[in-house]
């Protein structure tokens, strides 16, 4: 069972929630070090993410998104609060302007396709 779960519904469909997902992962990669990978499905995309103390998915689709995350015995005195942060921070990706589209992560894989492994990390920087 994870530690964190956080649901949002949303009416932005795929690809602005496609864009949210990519933000989503730049920005937290950024602030907390993680090591991301962003799998690109028809109809679902997945974000797998971790360092050390976390790890965890972000499901994004048409109608919704979905983390989960399971928290390491340190951090998980903190729970609350990652989840707070984690939550303010994905409310304010989903109340800001539709992103800009970005194009894919050249490393991201289609679902059933390759897979790659940290798809985020050249886009988050700058590559």
């Amino acid at each position: 069972m994870p530690d964190i779960h956080i649901h949002r519904t949303h009416h932005l469909g795929f690809e602005t929630a496609r864009q949210i997902g990519y933000a989503w992962a730049e920005k937290v990669e950024k602030k907390f070090d993680m090591d991301c990978t962003y799998e690109e499905g028809d109809t679902q995309d997945t974000l797998h993410f971790s360092r050390t103390g976390v790890k965890g998915t972000l499901l994004v689709d048409a109608q919704q998104f979905e983390l989960k995350a399971e928290l390491g015995f340190l951090l998980g005195a903190f729970k609350d609060r990652i989840e707070a942060e984690i939550s303010e921070k994905l409310d304010a990706l989903l109340q800001a302007p539709p992103p800009v589209a970005r194009k894919a992560p050249a490393a991201a894989s289609r679902a059933g396709g390759e897979e790659h492994a940290s798809a985020a990390k050249p886009a988050a920087r700058g590559a």
